[in-house]
């Protein structure tokens, strides 16, 4: 095999794919986000981002940057090693505090980032607990489907939040076999919300642990920000919850929490956690005052409402389709790949508004879209060059009388 030319070959089918993906250089703008900087050669471009997954622009927020430059002067820039060896701080242990109390638990346990957490816990769990059965859902994160493939437990997949397919399925296994169901609560991509009430009555019909995944919910839902169990009243009937901290939070990192003995049996024998060094404790100080303070303050979460609505209603006043869901996520159904990235491309070259494309593998071929996700740190302003700028290209690719794809 000529390795480079392979390499090349399967890039170039890619790109004629139209699923080749370009990553923009850009430099945020400390206090200004959604404001950036894209860098392209020697060239500088103002640009507004409307893709973020810094949901709330805690990112930017006073209280996390001045917690991160207090750990930074007290502790230096890393951690020294991995939690076991030398790598455990007072912030990491304080973070883990505080994660607990988000979510109504005995304990949490922080990871470097959402996937690993996914990945280390659900690989432990359905691995260590003998004969475990793990009931994932179709749409789960890549990250849920590793950890679950890593574990080599049996695997049974139901379909997409529906509840009858997944009872025919927990009732079909062995009654006593160990069973933990797997699933998320806002789902990234088309931001439809799980039946987490419902899937708890199958767990507690059927014996079955349940691990919700709630990365893109933390901070965001809830009187403190727990997320769509938090809103519902359900974050006691969840065995496991995971979070991001590199989201709504702003910062990095990911974990989990539940009960004391079912975080120190992950902490013991998951090798994702064990073998990898901790996060800097910087970045640990700022996650907890991103926590602390979404705990007792709603006005990012009030405005943030405020901004979806906004655009949503907008997009309904000029005709352009977008799915309907109850979360902030706003998925703009192009339906093809080469559009996709044709559109996204001219929106940050002429009208320097910044929008990835997401084309397959990440979501289903005939789904393309752009994924737009309004934050309160959009103004009125920004909002409607957005509008205005998707409403002249939409027109120009011929998409404005095309149907939005069936969720």
């Amino acid at each position: 095999m000529t390795y480079e030319t392979y390499f090349k070959d399967r890039l170039d089918r890619l790109k004629d794919e139209g699923n080749y993906r370009v990553f923009t250089d850009l430099a945020r703008h400390r206090g200004a986000f959604p404001a950036a900087t894209r860098h392209s050669g020697a060239a500088r471009h103002d640009v507004t981002v409307w893709c973020s997954n810094d949901y709330l622009g805690m990112g930017q927020h006073p209280d996390v940057l001045s917690a991160i430059h207090s750990a930074l002067d007290r502790c230096g820039a890393g951690a020294g090693g991995t939690r076991n060896i030398s790598g455990t701080t007072h912030d990491h242990v304080l973070l883990e505090a505080e994660l607990a109390d988000l979510h109504g638990k005995e304990s949490a346990l922080l990871f470097t980032s959402g996937y690993v957490s996914n990945w280390a816990a659900l690989g432990t769990l359905a691995s260590e607990i003998p004969g475990c059965i793990v009931f994932s859902d179709a749409l789960n994160h890549a990250s849920m489907i590793e950890g679950i493939r890593h574990s080599r437990a049996q695997k049974v997949i139901w379909k997409h939040n529906d509840l009858a397919d997944l009872e025919a399925k927990l009732a079909a296994a062995p009654a006593n076999a160990p069973k933990l169901i797997a699933f998320e609560s806002v789902y990234s991509m088309d931001g439809d919300i799980a039946p987490i009430r419902e899937i708890c009555d199958l767990a507690d019909r059927y014996g079955a642990l349940t691990y919700l995944d709630e990365v893109h919910a933390v901070g965001l839902y809830g009187p403190r920000g727990g997320g769509i169990a938090e809103r519902e009243g359900l974050m006691h009937r969840l065995t496991v919850i995971e979070g991001t901290l590199g989201k709504a939070f702003g910062v990095m990192g990911g974990y989990i929490a539940a009960s004391a003995n079912l975080c120190d049996f992950v902490r013991s024998f998951a090798s994702g956690f064990i073998f990898t060094t901790a996060l800097p404790p910087a970045i640990a100080a700022g996650a907890a005052a991103s926590v602390r303070h979404l705990k007792s303050s709603t006005v990012e979460r009030d405005l943030h409402k405020q901004r979806v609505a906004q655009v949503r209603a907008r997009l309904d006043a000029v005709g352009i389709p977008h799915l309907k869901n109850d979360s902030h996520i706003i998925p703009v159904i192009v339906g093809d790949p080469v559009k996709c990235k044709y559109i996204s491309d001219l929106l940050l070259d002429r009208f320097g508004l910044y929008i990835q494309p997401i084309n397959y593998p990440t979501v289903p071929k005939g789904t393309e879209r752009l994924r737009i996700t309004p934050s309160p740190v959009h103004s009125q302003a920004d909002i409607e060059c957005l509008i205005l700028a998707l409403q002249e290209l939409w027109g120009q690719c011929e998409l404005a009388r095309k149907p939005v794809a069936a969720q």
